[in-house]
């Protein structure tokens, strides 16, 4: 093949979106990942899983309206009620032993 005829071959190649023949494995793989469709484009990649976030709240609002039983989520609402029985759970901001003391002095 004369320098003409590769030149033109690679041109061509290069105009058309086609692999040039003198190309290497890597180079051709490079080549077709550019090729395909991008991946946040593609449905199947970027609906893969199933809206988690969305179910959830759904099965939360259920739950609130007495629909839908989340024995999990009842162990540990009890969990936390049996702890603040026995007095296991922090103060919230303000209610504590310290502020509790200056309110008793008549401090703010």
């Amino acid at each position: 093949m004369s320098d003409y005829a590769r030149r033109m071959a690679f041109l061509s190649a290069r105009i058309f979106g086609e692999v040039f023949k003198g190309t290497t494995y890597k180079n051709h793989k490079i080549v077709k990942q550019m090729a395909e469709k991008p991946k946040h484009k593609d449905n199947f990649v970027v609906n893969y899983y199933p809206p988690y976030y969305k179910l959830d709240l759904a099965f939360e609002n259920l739950r609130h309206h007495g629909l839908f039983r989340d024995e999990h989520q009842d162990f540990k609402e009890e969990m936390i009620r049996q702890r603040t029985l026995r007095g296991k759970i922090k103060p919230k901001k303000g209610e504590g032993k310290r502020a509790m003391k200056r309110k008793a002095a008549g401090g703010q």
